[in-house]
């Protein structure tokens, strides 16, 4: 099925909003989806709006896995595989799936979707970060720093039962990161980095090896070895000139076109499964809300540009 509205009688992208703050709370990057609507995202052509996926037990305590708000984790993750639709339902019948956060790891109840349909899942990530931590060894203990972590199911003493059996969701040779810069900040907190499990570009090779041209090689080989792949955004990958409405931001990124270049390379390519857009904090945007603006152009160039 297209991405460009063209399929006749059905919807070629279902818009999910995940209104989640690993945090606990409904504030911040959880109003990002009601934002991006009033924003006209769920006006683009070829766009279903499907509401927002709904979940109890968010909770501002951080457990003894190192998790804050572990519970509301578990029952966000349970809400979203569900919310994906049966393992059965086939993406010409629902819509290719849009999820809007929220935070980044909406992405767990996305592939939690996807293995249960596929058995196994692929992904590309593109992000500034690489979610990697340990949950102990996050200083937040925010969840975004570490659904990758979690994903891979490595080392994460104390977890819930209810997260723990969904682990891992992913194998690491499944895994292409494209775009994090935060290895300084890792070596720093003594954080062992990603590179050498999964694939990865930092944000320097992608700009070198031209972001098309690397997301479009890793897509295909994603393509190629699995059976299905999910495409997730965080747009803290961008420079914060780019887009400053994001809660981490940090030195160098990408600017939106190559951005944009990234996401419609990798969906040139077949297989994916879904997209996630994570992380837009519309209380850090400016007046009038042009970073809201500006992320539903993006989506728009990308599904119908």
């Amino acid at each position: 099925m297209g991405l460009d509205g063209s399929t006749s009688g059905r919807a070629a992208v279902r818009l999910l909003g995940v209104p989640f703050n690993s945090d606990g709370t409904r504030a911040g990057v959880a109003a990002a989806p009601a934002a991006l609507r009033e924003a006209g995202l769920a006006d683009l052509p070829g766009l279903r709006d499907a509401g927002d996926v709904a979940w109890s037990g968010d909770s501002t305590i951080r457990s003894a896995s190192g998790l804050l708000n572990e519970d509301g984790l578990v029952a966000m993750v349970d809400a979203v595989a569900a919310d994906l639709g049966p393992r059965d339902e086939g993406d010409d019948a629902a819509g290719l799936p849009l999820l809007v956060g929220g935070d980044c790891p909406v992405l767990l109840g996305a592939l939690l979707w996807g293995r249960r349909r596929l058995g196994a899942v692929g992904l590309l990530m593109v992000d500034g970060h690489e979610d990697g931590y340990p949950p102990l060894q996050s200083s937040s203990g925010e969840a975004a720093d570490s659904e990758l972590h979690l994903a891979l199911g490595l080392p994460a003493p104390g977890l819930p039962p209810a997260l723990a059996r969904h682990l891992p969701l992913l194998a690491a040779e499944d895994v292409v990161l494209l775009g994090p810069r935060d290895a300084g900040a890792l070596a720093a907190e003594g954080v062992r980095s990603l590179r050498g499990t999964v694939t990865l570009h930092d944000d320097a090779e992608l700009r070198d090896g031209g972001p098309a041209d690397v997301a479009s090689r890793e897509a295909a080989r994603l393509a190629a070895g699995t059976p299905g792949w999910w495409l997730h955004t965080d747009l803290d990958v961008l420079s914060t000139a780019a887009l400053p409405a994001v809660d981490y931001p940090q030195p160098g990124g990408l600017d939106w076109d190559q951005l944009t270049a990234v996401a419609r390379a990798a969906l040139e390519h077949p297989g994916c499964l879904g997209w996630s857009v994570t992380i837009y904090n519309p209380e850090l945007d400016e007046p009038g809300r042009p970073g809201a603006e500006r992320v539903v152009r993006f989506v728009r160039d990308v599904l119908v540009g």
